[in-house]
């Protein structure tokens, strides 16, 4: 059975297990798809720390194949999402029961080991159940939706008011339309053109080019007033300076982006603009409220090109997939289907 293991830098080995559950509460799954990730790409070329071995792997959905007799709500054939995210256990708030709240939140493939095996064996609360309404493909993006959702939440916005979105890229994209959802508006800024007729095809009616004009449109766009808040997304070929620029004084400003390959700000702009800085990296507890927004169509994930390969060398679609990462081609959205 394959289970491919991150022994050190770009040294990925196929090394076969075999999994069994050991207690009543855990449950044994079938891997059916997973999708490769920017996170697998900088784990695998050690531009994110992580300690080996390690099982990359962040985003997969699965069939349950065993469930323990106190497996509430999941039997063995439920089609289940594989949490991305997990409580630290050792911070405050966990260790008071308020595991929600955690500080250290743990990431699949970098912190524990992920979903780049055949088996995998979890507590079943580890996993999210899935309705027949949200189709795999779409539960891969669950994250993503999420970490959009987090954003939403912690910015506290009132409808109408105006975001910029930097960066319009897969996970840009969809935080603008997360936005759009909640009667936000977003004002997306791309240097692809590609990308910002994506954007406009999925309804986002502000889509600028990061320009000489791209101030003087923003203007415009919020009557003068500039923006209430920029978000820098992930994947973003653009400089970060361009968001300070973008939004009124006192806002808020959101780096959505891996802790270990964010830009550097000029933290100039931020005092002198009196402007309110954090980051939102993890959709933790967000899973059910994504998997509802799906399940009402509210997100479309069909605007990024897809490619499902049943046949594949992972090292080689790693050191594929690296160039993109500094590159303004829009990558594939590589699914490997492990159920043939």
């Amino acid at each position: 059975m394959d289970n491919w293991i991150l022994k050190g830098v770009k040294n990925l080995v196929n090394q076969p297990a075999s999994v069994n559950i050991t207690s009543p509460t855990q449950i044994k799954v079938k891997v059916s798809h997973l999708l490769l990730t920017d996170y697998d790409v900088l784990l695998y070329n050690g531009m994110m720390e992580t300690s080996y071995p390690r099982i990359l792997g962040r985003a997969a959905v699965g069939i349950v194949t065993e469930a323990g007799e106190k497996c509430y709500g999941i039997e063995k054939g439920t089609r289940v999402y594989f949490e991305p995210a997990r409580a630290c256990g050792e911070c405050l708030p966990c260790k008071n029961g308020k595991s929600k709240d955690c500080r250290e939140v743990l990431s699949a493939g970098k912190d524990f080991d992920g979903f780049m095996r055949d088996f995998v064996v979890c507590e079943y609360n580890e996993v999210a159940p899935l309705p027949a309404a949200v189709d795999d493909f779409h539960a891969l993006c669950i994250e993503t939706i999420g970490i959009a959702q987090n954003i939403y939440d912690k910015l506290n916005l009132t409808a109408g008011q105006k975001v910029a979105v930097i960066g319009s890229g897969f996970s840009g994209n969809i935080i603008a339309q997360v936005l759009l959802y909640h009667k936000i508006v977003p004002v997306v800024i791309d240097n692809s053109p590609a990308n910002l007729e994506r954007a406009k095809n999925c309804g986002i009616y502000y889509a600028f080019a990061a320009d000489d004009d791209l101030e003087e449109n923003v203007k415009a766009a919020t009557a003068g007033n500039m923006c209430d808040a920029a978000i820098y997304c992930s994947g973003s070929r653009l400089p970060v300076s361009v968001a300070p620029r973008l939004v009124a004084d006192g806002k808020s400003l959101v780096l959505s982006v891996p802790s270990t390959n964010a830009p550097s700000l000029d933290v100039t702009a931020v005092i002198e603009r009196n402007l309110t800085v954090f980051g939102v990296n993890n959709s933790y507890g967000y899973t059910d409220a994504v998997i509802n927004m799906l399940m009402h169509n509210a997100v479309n994930i069909d605007f990024t090109e897809r490619e499902v390969l049943t046949e594949y060398s992972l090292s080689e679609l790693l050191d594929e997939k690296t160039p993109l990462i500094n590159s303004e081609r829009q990558g594939k959205m590589t699914v490997l289907k492990m159920i043939i």
